[in-house]
C-alpha cells in the first residue's frame, strides 16, 4: 500500500516538474521586479499630487476653468427650493423660527454626544435672486479676456478678482451634488431651523470691479435689505451668517450693517484704513488665504529646483504702496544691489506670472513684505514655490493659523530690524542649511492647504475653512442667545475693543 501510493505521487511529481520548476524560477525574478518597480513613500506622494493637478484627475485648480464648467452644468441643473423669506420677515417668523431652532438644538443636545460643537456643520446656503450671483459669474465669464482692464496702479482687474474669488470655490462646494462632495466636516440643509450656520453668496468683489460705482452700491443696498429681511438674519443679528468680503474694498459701503456677521477676509488691518474699529476680529471673523497665482512646485518639483535656487532673497511687485507698504520703499533702498538679492517692479498679469514663478523657484527666500494691507497674494505664490517667506509686515493676521504652524514654513522679522543695515541679509545667510531643507519640506507639506479646488479636497483651504468655523459655534451660540434676554445698553455686553494689538514678536524668528 504504502509503495503503491509512493509510486502514484512520484509518478505526478515528475509530470508537473517542468512546470513546477517554471513557476518557482519567476518567484524571484517577479519580486525582483516589484522592489525596482515599486516607488518610493516620497514618488507616491509626488505622484498622488501629480494625479490630483492633471486634467484626468477630474479636479481643477484654475478659477476660470471651473467656474466655465460650472456655468454650463448650472444651465442644465434644477434650482433647489429653500425656505428663504420673500419681503420682510414678520415678528411672528421670527418667533416660530426661533422655536423651531430650540426644538431642532435641544433634540441634538441629547442625541449627539459632541454637540455642541457639532460635526459636520450643517450651513444653510440663501437661494438669492441670480443678480447677487449668476448674472455676476457671467459677468466675469464674459469679460475676462479683456486684458486692458486695469486698475489705478496697472493690477489686471480680473487677476485682483482670481486672488479674492474664494467666494466662488465655497459656493460652488457647498450647493454640489453631495454625492459630487468629498468634504465630510460640512452639509448643506434646506430648513433653517436646522442650520447652525447661514452662507450669503453675493459675489462682492466681482461686483466692485465690474459694475459702474453707483451700480454697484445700488446692488450693495438691495442685497444688504434681502439678507436683513430674512427671519434667520432678524433671529441673531447676524451672529450666525458668514459674509464673504475678501476684496477690502468689497461691500465697504454698507458693510458696517452686517459687523455682527462672520466676515470672511484676506487680513485684519488695525490702522483703520480698510476696517472700521471693532468691525474685524479674530473671535468672530475668519482670515482665509489669497488664491495663489502660480503654479504648484511639488516635491519633485522642489527637489529638482533645489540645486537652481542661486538668489538667496527675490521679490517681484508694486515697490511703492500706501499705509504700512512704505516699508517696502525703504527695503529697496537698503537692499538693492545686494550681492544675491533680486528685487523687480512687476503686476500679476500673464508676463508678470511666469516671471514671479520663476523667480521664485530660483530663490531660497521670498522676502513678503506689507502692501496697502498687511497681507497679499505673495505669501501663497511663495509657499506654493516652495521658496521660503521672509515675512516683514507687524500687523499681519494669517490663514488657520489655530491649526497650522507658519513658524515651520516662513521666517518672520520685524519692520525696525528689517531696515536696519545689513541686518536682514546677515539674518538670512546665517539660516542653516539643515533649517533650510527642513522648512522646504515644510512648504511641499503645507501647499495643499492653500489651493483651491472644485470638487475641494480634504485638508484644502475649503475644508480647512470649516475646521476653524466649527470653533466658533459655542461663542456663536453664546452671543445669539445672550442678545436676545440682556436689555439693551447694557454695560455687561460683551465687546472686544480692547483687545490686544498683534504685533512681530522678534525673540521668535527661528
Amino acid at each position: 500500500m504504502a509503495g503503491r501510493h509512493y509510486s502514484t505521487v512520484t509518478g505526478n511529481s515528475k509530470s508537473r516538474s517542468p512546470l513546477l520548476i517554471f513557476v518557482l524560477a519567476l518567484l524571484p525574478l517577479s519580486f525582483v521586479f516589484y522592489m525596482f518597480s515599486s516607488p518610493s513613500p516620497s514618488e507616491t506622494t509626488t505622484a498622488a499630487i501629480h494625479s490630483v493637478r492633471s486634467p484626468s484627475s477630474g479636479v481643477d485648480y484654475s478659477f476660470v476653468s471651473s467656474l466655465e464648467k460650472f456655468l454650463a452644468k448650472s444651465q442644465r441643473s434644477p434650482t433647489v427650493g429653500d425656505d428663504s423669506v420673500v419681503g420682510e420677515a414678520t415678528v411672528e417668523d421670527i418667533r416660530k423660527l426661533d422655536d423651531s431652532v430650540w426644538s431642532k438644538e435641544t433634540q441634538r443636545l441629547y442625541e449627539e454626544p459632541f454637540y455642541p460643537p457639532s460635526s459636520p456643520i450643517k450651513v444653510y446656503v440663501y437661494e438669492m435672486p441670480k443678480k447677487f450671483t449668476y448674472d455676476l459669474l457671467w459677468l466675469f465669464q464674459n469679460t475676462y479676456k479683456q486684458t486692458d482692464n486695469l486698475t489705478s496702479n496697472g493690477s489686471p482687474v480680473h487677476r485682483l478678482i482670481e486672488q479674492h474669488s474664494i467666494d466662488y470655490w465655497l459656493w460652488a462646494d457647498l450647493i454640489a451634488p453631495e454625492s459630487e462632495r468629498l468634504l465630510k466636516n460640512v452639509v448643506r440643509v434646506h430648513k433653517q431651523e436646522e442650520a447652525d450656520l447661514f452662507y450669503i453668496p453675493f459675489f462682492t468683489t466681482i461686483s466692485f470691479f465690474l459694475l459702474e460705482k453707483q451700480q454697484c452700491k445700488a446692488l450693495y443696498r438691495e442685497a444688504l435689505k434681502w439678507v436683513m429681511d430674512q427671519p434667520a438674519w432678524k433671529r441673531s443679528e447676524g451672529r450666525d451668517h458668514i459674509l464673504p468680503v475678501h476684496h477690502p474694498w468689497s461691500f465697504k459701503s454698507v458693510r458696517k450693517f452686517m459687523k455682527k456677521a462672520i466676515w470672511l477676509l484676506p487680513d485684519m488691518d488695525s490702522t483703520g484704513n480698510w476696517y472700521k474699529p471693532g468691525q474685524v476680529y479674530l473671535e468672530k471673523d475668519l482670515i482665509l488665504p489669497y488664491v495663489p497665482n502660480v503654479d504648484l512646485c511639488d516635491a519633485k518639483c522642489v527637489s529638482e529646483n533645489a540645486p537652481k535656487r542661486s538668489t538667496l532673497l527675490f521679490f517681484r511687485g508694486r515697490l511703492k504702496r500706501n499705509a504700512g507698504g512704505k516699508i517696502r520703499a525703504k527695503l529697496v533702498t537698503e537692499l538693492s544691489g545686494a550681492q544675491g538679492v533680486l528685487i523687480e517692479e512687476g503686476t500679476a498679469g500673464t508676463i508678470g506670472k511666469a516671471a514671479a514663478q520663476s523667480g521664485m523657484r530660483k530663490s531660497l527666500f521670498c522676502l513678503n513684505p506689507a502692501g496697502d494691507t498687511p497681507s497679499s497674494a505673495r505669501l501663497f505664490d511663495a509657499i506654493v514655490s516652495g521658496c521660503i517667506p521672509v515675512i516683514i509686515s507687524d500687523e499681519l493676521e494669517l490663514p488657520f493659523e489655530g491649526i497650522l504652524d507658519y513658524r515651520k514654513i516662513a521666517l518672520f522679522v520685524s519692520s525696525s530690524d528689517a531696515v536696519q543695515p545689513g541686518w536682514l541679509l546677515s539674518f538670512l545667510r546665517n539660516v542653516s542649511a539643515a533649517q533650510i531643507r527642513a522648512m522646504q519640506m515644510n512648504l511641499v507639506k503645507y501647499s495643499r492647504h492653500f489651493l483651491y479646488s472644485h470638487p475641494a479636497q480634504p485638508l484644502g483651504p475649503e475644508d480647512l475653512t470649516w475646521r476653524m468655523m466649527s470653533g466658533k459655534l459655542v461663542n456663536i451660540k453664546l452671543h445669539t442667545r445672550r442678545s436676545q434676554r440682556v436689555v439693551k445698553e447694557s454695560r455687561s455686553l460683551c465687546t472686544c475693543d480692547c483687545r490686544r494689538p498683534n504685533s512681530t514678536n522678534p525673540g521668535l524668528l527661528l
